[in-house]
C-alpha cells in the first residue's frame, strides 16, 4: 500500500472514498472542509448524518455515496470525539476506524484530509498518527486461509491512501511518513509473530526472525543456544525449555545510534517469548491452553521496537534481550520442587512451572545489566491477576524509579496505549520468601501481579527498573478501530515513543 502527502483542495481529490474528520457535535460545529461537502451534496450529508444518529464521537465513522456530485465516489466522516480529548492517540484511532470502514465499502484508492488546527496538535504530529493508524486500521493476519475464504476474512486490499491538505503539515512531510511507516511495521510485526501458530514459530525460528530483522534495521545480533546458555549460567531459560524438542534461545541485539548524543544512557529492554506454555507439570486446564501460542508478546514487542529504531534516529544506544523458550511436559521438564540458581546467584524454588515467565526474565534482566544497561524495562504476558486487576485493555506498569515509570505513561497516553502504575508493595515480599531457596517462584493468587514484580526486581541488579505486565493487552477478542481480533503489538508504540521523545 502506498502512503503519500499532497498539497491540494481535498474536495476536488479523484478516490474511491474522502476522509473527513469530524469532532463530537452535529453539523453545525463542523470543521468548513466538512460543511463545504454538504453545500455540495445540497445538504444531505448532514441530513444522512443526523438520520444515522452520527455524532463525531471517537473513532464512529458514516459512509455516503455522492452520486457524482463530488470527484469522490464516497465521502467518510471520521469522530474525533471531544475537541478537549483530541491528541495523537485520537488521530490514529479516527484514521484506523475510516480506513477499515472504506476498504469495507470497497474502496481501493482512498484519499484523506487532515483534522483542522482545533484538534490541539500541529499537523506534522497529526499526519504521523493518521499515517500511523491507516496502516494498524488495514492490518489482518490471513496467511493461512485459503482462496475461496470469505471475503469478510480476505478481500481486496487497499491500494493508496493519500492525505491531503492546503497546507504543508512540516518541514518534511516524507519524514513524517516515514517515521509513521517505521511505527506501524513494528507493531504489525509483533503482531504477525504472536498471531503466527506455535507449531511454527519455536524458539529456533524467532531467533531467525530476529536475525534477518536485525540484518533489515542494521542491528547487531548474537543468538544463543543450550551450549552458550549453560556457559553463562542461565539455568532458569534453560529448565523452562528443558521439556521441549524445541530448545531455548537467547537473543541478544544491539542498536547503537550513529550519533549517540547521550553516551550516558544505555536503555535495556527485555521481553518474555514463551512460544507455547502448557504450564508444565502444573499444567494449565485445556482453556487455559488456547491462546498460548502469544505468551512471546513481550518479546514480540521488543524485536518490533527494535526493528524502528533506525528509522526513528532514536538518540540512545538500545540492548535488548528476547528469552525464547517452549514450556513444555517430558522426562525432562523441570518439575515443582526444583531449585535453580539464578544468573546473579539468587536461588529460586519452583513452586509452580506455570510461573516460568519470571524464569526466563530473571536470566534476561541480568544478562542485560551485565551487557551495560542503565536501565531496564521488560515486557511479559506474566499474570492473569494483573487482568483481573485492571481487565482487558490495559497494561500494568511496575517501576522502582519514577522518572522511567513517567516517561512511560506519558508515552502510552500519547499512543493510546492503556497503562496503569500499580504497587510494589514490600510487605508482600513475605510471600515469596523461599523455604529451601532465597526466593519463590510465585505468592499465591492474592496480589499475585504484584509478587511476580517483587520477584523480577530481585534480578534489576539495582538499577532503574520497570516491568509492564502486558497480558490484559497484548490480544483482544473482537477488532477495533486499528485492527482485528487477535494480537495487538501492543508495548511497541510507548516503548517507540519513550525512546525517541526528543527526536520526532
Amino acid at each position: 500500500m502506498q502512503v503519500t502527502f499532497e498539497i491540494g483542495d481535498p474536495t476536488k481529490a479523484e478516490a474511491d472514498a474522502l476522509v473527513v474528520p469530524v469532532s463530537s457535535g452535529n453539523a453545525s460545529a463542523w470543521p468548513p472542509l466538512a460543511q463545504q461537502l454538504d453545500e455540495a451534496l445540497s445538504g444531505e450529508l448532514s441530513a444522512l448524518a443526523a438520520d444515522a444518529r452520527f455524532s463525531g464521537k471517537s473513532a464512529s465513522t458514516l459512509v455516503v455515496p455522492t452520486l457524482g456530485r463530488l470527484p469522490s465516489r464516497r465521502v467518510i466522516l471520521a469522530g474525533l470525539g471531544k475537541v478537549e480529548s483530541n491528541g495523537e492517540a485520537t488521530v490514529t484511532r479516527m484514521a484506523g476506524a475510516a480506513v477499515r470502514a472504506a476498504r469495507d465499502a470497497g474502496a481501493r484508492q482512498i484519499a484523506f484530509a487532515l483534522p483542522d488546527a482545533r484538534i490541539g496538535i500541529g499537523p506534522d504530529e497529526a499526519l504521523q498518527a493518521a499515517a500511523i493508524g491507516v496502516s494498524l486500521g488495514l492490518y489482518r493476519f490471513d496467511d493461512y486461509r485459503g482462496e475461496d475464504a470469505p471475503d469478510s476474512a480476505k478481500g481486496p486490499d487497499v491500494e493508496s491512501v493519500r492525505f491531503v491538505g492546503m497546507e504543508h503539515p512540516g518541514a518534511d512531510s516524507e519524514r513524517t511518513l516515514r517515521r509513521a511507516a517505521a511505527v506501524a511495521r513494528g507493531v504489525n510485526l509483533a503482531r504477525d509473530l504472536s498471531n503466527e501458530p506455535a507449531s511454527t514459530l519455536t524458539p529456533e525460528v524467532f531467533a531467525r526472525h530476529a536475525q534477518a530483522i536485525a540484518q533489515e534495521s542494521n542491528l547487531k545480533i548474537e543468538v544463543l543456544g543450550p551450549a552458550e546458555l549453560t556457559a553463562i549460567g542461565a539455568a532458569a531459560t534453560l529448565a523452562v525449555g528443558g521439556g521441549s524438542v524445541n530448545t531455548p534461545r537467547l537473543i541478544r541485539l544491539r542498536y547503537q545510534p550513529a550519533d549517540n548524543r547521550d553516551g550516558s544512557r544505555v536503555v535495556g529492554l527485555v521481553g518474555k517469548a514463551i512460544t507455547f506454555d502448557t504450564g508444565g507439570y502444573s499444567i494449565k486446564p485445556y482453556e487455559g491452553m488456547l491462546e498460548m501460542k502469544g505468551d512471546m508478546a513481550g518479546g514480540a514487542a521488543v524485536l518490533g521496537a527494535m526493528s524502528a529504531l533506525r528509522d526513528l534516529e532514536c538518540p540512545a544506544p538500545v540492548e535488548a534481550t528476547i528469552c525464547a523458550a517452549e514450556n513444555m511436559i517430558s522426562g525432562t521438564a523441570f518439575r515443582p520442587g526444583d531449585v535453580i540458581k539464578g544468573m546473579n546467584g539468587v536461588t529460586m524454588e519452583i513452586l509452580s512451572t506455570d510461573a516460568e515467565g519470571r524464569l526466563v526474565l530473571a536470566d534476561g534482566l541480568v544478562d542485560t545489566a551485565r551487557r551495560g544497561a542503565t536501565e531496564l524495562i521488560d515486557l511479559a504476558t506474566l499474570t492473569g491477576a494483573a487482568v483481573v486487576a485492571l481487565g482487558d485493555g490495559t497494561t500494568a506498569l511496575f517501576a522502582t524509579d519514577d522518572t522511567v515509570a513517567d516517561g512511560l505513561l506519558n508515552a502510552a497516553e500519547r499512543t493510546g496505549e492503556r497503562m496503569w502504575r500499580m504497587p510494589l508493595i514490600d510487605e508482600l515480599e513475605r510471600k515469596i520468601e523461599g523455604d529451601v531457596a532465597d526466593i519463590k517462584n510465585t505468592g499465591g493468587r492474592a496480589g499475585g501481579a504484584i509478587t511476580a514484580a517483587l520477584f523480577l526486581k530481585h534480578f534489576s541488579e539495582g538499577l532503574p527498573w520497570a516491568h509492564l505486565d502486558i497480558a490484559g493487552s497484548s490480544s483482544q477478542e473482537k477488532a477495533s478501530a486499528i485492527g482485528p481480533k487477535g494480537a495487538t503489538g501492543v508495548g511497541v508504540q510507548t516503548l517507540l515513543c519513550y525512546l525517541t521523545a526528543d527526536t520526532a
